[in-house]
């Protein structure tokens, strides 16, 4: 749904809404006639927020920019394009069994997939999730790898059935890791710092991979890390393993990230470093790219109060993380500058991160002819009484902050293509490019990604942008560190 700033009443009734006996609000009429001065707001931050097509090209630009002094030095830009230390691709011929380690959150996943080769592919897989506990998550690096250690025994003892080890083999694992890692070589890495809530003592520093395997050690468990990559580069493999077009995979949920398929001889950090193949995927951190982009002052403010100001800049403007922040933050500043609820200021409504990105997306979503849901998210999470016109204000706010999300999330898509196709002299857009996407954000805020797929149209124009196909790859990324611990395995292939 999509209003102008233009079509707002400066005045209106408004409704109030109790809770009925089924649970439903019930609106009441209750009249006003109170000035409410919010178009002026909503204009301004739609003018602010605007991606037009010279921002856009401006953006990708940008991006394609900082991509190449990131690869010329370290340090070079906003861009750490790290080396992932992957050089050899699934191929689809792998066979055995692998296992897969996620940790990037408050959770963990174990994963065990049989592999069939090009016949069968993946004949089986089965995972399990663990909640981490909060203590472990300000415990000592041995407490929480243990933890983990200990998962993993519990998920290996119960391997049966279609799950086969060749006698005498030990079993080995893709280890996704997404916190900032100096990667050292595909099975080591050095923690820089723990993020996403964590702190753990005694890790930074250190080797993850190293912290893993002293902890299966511990327990007596028979397993090593054979592959440490990341959640980006760990969806690229997953899809390449089913579409040799893919080259680049992007996550876009609670956080973003990007990573691609590069050529060795265009890292001109690398001096001389070659790979059998001769090319490798680089871990762009993309999070941290801040080069052009539209912001507010919202932006600025929500910026300011964080635990990184001044960084992940990029990622604070279209990551699920940080959208429905923004959103709140307009919403406080229209009800204290232009009493957009009526009269009272909500205190709940000054609650940092009360709105989360689910509840801008439902709202977004709400197609009944009074915004009944916008109604209730807005009661329900803050104790605001909200009108039709307010609550169409409401959406108009979540469009404005997702629309230039998704758009600016296209325009970096196609900075990364624009430097491979220079580079490759007509290769990626002359051909099939698959793009894969993973994450929540897009995954299930459709309004994201048709934004998303708009910019790059819009970019690229509509005969290339027919060759660039953009893929949802969901839970690819655990599947791809189990081929890339088959990649990197210590046992000769039997392929």
């Amino acid at each position: 749904m999509s209003i102008t700033a233009t079509a707002i009443s400066p005045a209106f009734g408004s409704f109030s809404f109790s809770r009925s006996t089924k649970g439903g609000p019930r609106f009441r009429m209750a009249v006003r006639s109170n000035v409410v001065p919010v178009a002026p707001i909503l204009t301004k931050l739609q003018r602010d927020c605007a991606t037009p097509l010279p921002v856009l090209r401006h953006v990708a630009d940008a991006m394609t920019a900082d991509m190449r002094a990131g690869l010329a030095v370290d340090g070079g830009s906003d861009l750490k394009m790290i080396l992932s230390y992957v050089d050899s691709l699934p191929t689809g011929n792998e066979r055995g069994l692998f296992y897969a380690l996620d940790l990037g959150g408050t959770n963990f996943r174990v994963l065990r997939v049989q592999l069939g080769g090009k016949e069968e592919r993946v004949q089986a897989t089965e995972f399990e999730q663990v909640s981490i506990p909060q203590e472990l998550m300000f415990g000592t690096s041995e407490e929480l790898f243990d933890f983990i250690a200990s998962g993993l025994e519990i998920f290996a003892q119960k391997e049966g059935g279609k799950f086969h080890l060749p006698h005498g083999r030990q079993r080995e694992i893709g280890f996704t890791f997404s916190f900032p890692v100096k990667q050292t070589s595909i099975d080591s890495g050095i923690l820089i710092k723990w993020t996403k809530g964590f702190a753990v003592s005694g890790t930074a520093g250190r080797d993850v991979v190293a912290c893993l395997n002293e902890a299966m050690e511990r327990r007596g468990l028979d397993m090593r890390v054979s592959a440490l990559v990341n959640d980006a580069v760990g969806t690229l493999a997953g899809a390449r393993y089913w579409d040799d077009d893919v080259m680049v995979a992007v996550i876009l949920g609670t956080g973003t990230n990007a990573c691609y398929v590069e050529r060795m001889d265009a890292i001109p950090k690398l001096q001389g470093s070659k790979s059998p193949s001769g090319r490798t995927i680089i871990n762009t951190e993309w999070g941290a790219f801040s080069k052009g982009l539209p912001l507010t002052k919202f932006d600025r403010d929500m910026d300011a109060a964080s635990i990184n100001p001044g960084e992940q800049i990029f990622e604070k403007t279209i990551s699920g993380m940080y959208l429905g922040e923004i959103v709140r933050r307009v919403l406080v500043n229209m009800v204290e500058d232009g009493a957009l609820f009526g009269k009272s200021v909500p205190d709940k409504l000054s609650t940092p991160f009360l709105l989360r990105t689910p509840n801008i997306c439902a709202m977004q979503q709400d197609n009944s002819e009074d915004l009944q849901d916008v109604g209730s998210i807005l009661y329900d999470l803050a104790g605001v009484e909200s009108n039709f016109n307010a609550r169409k204000v409401v959406v108009e706010v979540c469009d404005t902050i997702v629309r230039r999300g998704g758009r600016l999330a296209g325009a970096g898509i196609v900075g990364i293509l624009q430097k491979m196709e220079e580079d490759s002299k007509g290769i990626i857009f002359g051909k099939r490019t698959v793009v894969a996407m993973d994450g929540g954000l897009y995954e299930n805020y459709s309004q994201c990604r048709r934004y998303l797929q708009e910019a790059v149209t819009e970019l690229l124009g509509t005969e290339i942008s027919k060759n660039v196909v953009i893929e949802h790859t969901k839970d690819g990324s655990g599947i791809g560190a189990a081929l890339l611990a088959s990649a990197n395995s210590k046992y000769d292939h039997d392929y």
